[in-house]
């Protein structure tokens, strides 16, 4: 079955954006729009009908509008890089500034708020690129990244790759809003997740920057080795930086990023698997400011550790010329 691909809208030049559905009637089912490598919206028939399990905007001008990167994929570099700058090789780097003084998911014109070229697709696997040029939100290095969305086997697979002609920092994830229960009125909060992840990055205050600290999940509200809701943790200090979660957790040494979320309400699981060392836990609460209405849904992002450009202790970011950048995301979906 050819992908089934429509005209979404237009942008201010002209130029149209498509959207393209992944999967069938009878499975898992996938739109993602080529501005942003957006996935708008994913649906799993259940025995209580289709559930809608990522939250989504209605057309093209609400997207253009959107500051919550609903959907969207994060890069040049995804989460925060302090101050917007960073140094290599003695040479300071200064990017765009979007989150006050500091840079997130790639400044107000990245990844996700650029238009992707269609390569290829078909009813299960769609290809996007995108050439980011040298100096583009101030990072060095032309960088060539291709995104690939396949549906398959129960699961949504999005495969991130990139190559650069100079060193430059690179992470890239995807940002959707999960809710599982696949109605709005149902609090995100209620979904339960697990991680496997025994340290967590504290942050210095509300500008959401690590500390440097890699400190133990034990006894905090981070800790969700063992399955648990997101909503009545007790009271953290970390907590309030965010006014809720927005925190990276650190997977045990060596391993794998792994997650599994599921709604008590829809009977819904999603297990997440990625071979990134860390995950951007985000509880979705400045939707409540940015899309009244719209409800919530928690964005799982697993990705390289944030502001690592700018801390030695962290894992490196950077990547070279000749190194190819690959991350495969895999969401397997069933419902009990």
């Amino acid at each position: 079955m050819a992908g089934r691909q429509r005209v979404f809208g237009s942008l201010d030049d002209g130029r149209p954006v498509h959207a393209v559905v992944l999967g069938d009637e009878d499975g898992l089912r996938a739109e993602v729009l080529a501005f942003g490598g957006i996935l708008r919206s994913l649906s799993l028939p259940t025995a209580k009908g289709r559930i809608d399990l990522v939250l989504g905007l209605a057309d093209l001008q609400a997207y253009l509008r959107d500051e919550a990167y609903l959907g969207v994929i994060a890069g040049r570099f995804a989460n925060r890089i302090a101050g917007a700058r960073f140094a290599h090789d003695g040479r300071v780097y200064r990017l765009d500034a979007n989150a006050g003084d500091h840079h997130l998911h790639g400044g107000s014109r990245g990844f996700g708020r650029r238009l992707w070229r269609i390569l290829g697709h078909d009813g299960t696997r769609l290809r996007l690129g995108y050439r980011s040029p040298a100096g583009e939100a101030g990072y060095p290095g032309t960088l060539e990244v291709e995104a690939t969305y396949r549906i398959g086997d129960g699961a949504l697979e999005l495969l991130l790759e990139a190559r650069t002609d100079a060193p430059t920092p690179v992470n890239l994830t995807g940002h959707a809003y999960f809710n599982l229960a696949g109605d709005p009125a149902v609090p995100a909060a209620a979904q339960v997740l697990s991680v496997a992840a025994d340290r967590y990055l504290p942050v210095a205050d509300g500008a959401l920057i690590p500390t440097g600290e890699i400190a133990p999940v034990a006894g905090t509200p981070f800790d969700f080795r063992r399955p648990r809701p997101i909503g009545g943790a007790a009271a953290h200090p970390q907590l309030a930086h965010a006014g809720g979660y927005d925190h990276c957790l650190v997977m045990a040494e060596g391993q794998r990023c792994r997650a599994r979320l599921a709604s008590p309400h829809s009977g819904v699981v999603l297990e997440l698997d990625s071979p990134m060392p860390a995950l951007q836990l985000y509880e979705g609460q400045g939707l409540d400011d940015q899309h009244p209405g719209l409800g919530r849904g928690l964005c799982l992002e697993p990705q390289g550790y944030p502001n690592a450009p700018n801390e030695p202790g962290f894992p490196d970011a950077t990547l070279e010329p000749g190194q190819v950048y690959s991350h495969l995301i895999r969401y397997r979906l069933s419902w009990m």
